[in-house]
């Protein structure tokens, strides 16, 4: 018969109007792997802060192996639940080794007049420590790298870094939030195996994810939240089975979903503008279309008088030519057929030719 580790019981958390988590009841027993999973700002990271003493919940209670937790991180650590971070939270410049070390402060009785004075129980405790974190390096596959700067490993490493800091206050429940984010599928896999063997040790793990297939593979009972509240639990067949599930993921609509009268209204009041538009738009054009008729006359009534002036012009030039024609015919007649009408230039030249011919005789 498998015993609770970890209860939640109505759990909510409210940061002024915003409620991020909204009467959350979870368990996780002894020896099993669960998953945490849902949307982006479903409530995730916040439930997590609230199980391990960073947030203190609104409502509700919190309780490890039957005693209810009090909202101190280091006490949540020394009760016996131990996490990792979204974003890597490391000592950059510290050692791999010394990295590690950190996380067994909650292990050791030693305080600060002995870490002055450095006597035999002392150092008797730090070489304790040391061998401990140097079987957790050697568990995560870091021992040959335990003088290397925590900066100077690679992603994955650094992923494997901290949950090796977690292992070391020797916790009972293990909180591990998106634990291969970034990471390409063979590092993914080898933080399965790792989670596997944390489990093998008889350490409960509780992981929030979003690579559904590391989930599905590796948890026993999957938890979804959605809007700060817990939709559904079960196997990973019965969650993925939900069609609530993938209408969270996916935006699809379900059967029952509350909001489609809101969509049919929406959609109602987009379609009762569309017809608003287009008649606005065909009152605008009919006034343009009667215009444009006046317009046309227009224009005809003021290019007329210009073709009357250049049948004028063309007329004249041919009486004043006569009188050259009497005393030049030869010029007269090759003057009037190669300077047609169409060429005003030429028109111009036949017409002073003219007048200055008249004026000579």
């Amino acid at each position: 018969m498998t015993t609770p580790v970890l209860e939640a019981r109505d759990v909510t958390m409210r940061f002024g109007g915003l409620t991020a988590v909204r009467s959350v009841d979870f368990t996780v027993n002894s020896g099993e792997i669960v998953g945490l999973i849902g949307p982006n700002g479903a409530g995730k990271t916040t439930f997590f802060n609230c199980l391990t003493g960073l947030y203190v919940p609104t409502e509700g209670t919190v309780s490890y192996q039957g005693k209810v937790l009090p909202p101190k991180p280091h006490l949540v650590t020394q009760a016996g639940i131990a996490r990792t971070f979204q974003n890597i939270r490391l000592f950059a410049n510290m050692t791999v080794l010394e990295n590690v070390l950190v996380g067994r402060h909650t292990r050791t009785k030693e305080g600060l007049w002995s870490a002055l004075l450095r006597g035999p129980g002392f150092r008797k405790a730090e070489k304790e420590s040391e061998a401990k974190a140097m079987e957790l390096l050697e568990f995560v596959g870091l021992a040959a790298k335990r003088d290397h700067l925590a900066r100077n490993l690679p992603y994955g490493e650094q992923r494997k870094l901290e949950i090796a800091r977690a292992l070391a206050s020797e916790p009972g429940l293990l909180l591990l939030d998106e634990p291969t984010a970034g990471m390409n599928p063979q590092e993914t896999r080898t933080t399965e195996e790792l989670v596997f063997a944390i489990r093998d040790k008889g350490i409960a793990v509780l992981v929030i994810e979003h690579d559904m297939r590391f989930i599905f593979n590796l948890c026993d009972r999957v938890a979804v939240l959605v809007q700060g509240e817990k939709l559904v639990e079960g196997t990973s067949e019965v969650v993925q089975a939900d069609e609530r599930v993938v209408a969270a993921y996916l935006g699809e609509p379900f059967e029952g979903d509350p909001g489609e009268a809101e969509v049919a209204e929406v959609e109602a009041a987009e379609a009762a503008a569309e017809v608003a538009a287009d008649a606005e738009a065909a009152a605008e054009t009919a006034p343009a279309a009667e215009t444009q008729p006046a317009t046309e006359t227009q224009r005809a009534t003021e290019t007329q008088p210009a073709a009357e002036t250049e049948a004028a012009d063309e007329t004249e030039p041919a009486a004043e030519t006569e009188p050259a024609a009497e005393t030049e015919p030869a010029d007269a007649e090759s003057t009037s057929d190669s300077e047609t009408p169409s060429d005003p230039e030429g028109t111009a030249d036949a017409e002073s030719t003219s007048t200055t011919k008249g004026e000579a005789q």
